[in-house]
């Protein structure tokens, strides 16, 4: 078996306000086909479906691979993002959690320290 990609599926009460929370806030880009309930949002080739009532549930933890935890951190914190955790350096990764506007958490991490 061969893998292509992996890419979860996040329920969503309200497209519009999370499109403005992974669009407008972490720069991703809504997919053409995107509709009021169900879209996908990409950035640098990784993506996540957004799905409004029908599938998933609210809280799911979402690990994203970034370069640099500390300047997303201060980038999202000034733009009002819900910061969970602020940078903690694990033995994996420097690792920030932000929260979504469903209660979805992203847990952003880079190289640790």
């Amino acid at each position: 078996m061969r893998i292509e990609c992996i890419n979860p599926i996040l329920n969503v009460a309200d497209m519009t306000r999370s499109l403005d929370f992974y669009v407008g806030k972490l720069g991703f880009t809504n997919a053409e086909w995107g509709n009021e309930n169900f879209t996908h949002v990409s950035r640098d080739g990784c993506g996540l479906y957004l799905c409004r009532g029908g599938q998933g549930q609210a809280g799911t933890w979402v690990w994203v691979g970034i370069e640099d935890a500390r300047a997303v951190h201060d980038d999202l914190a000034s733009q009002g993002v819900i910061i969970r955790q602020p940078p903690t350096n694990q033995p994996w990764a420097l690792e920030v959690h932000v929260e979504d506007p469903d209660g979805h958490v992203l847990r952003l991490g880079s190289d640790p320290e």
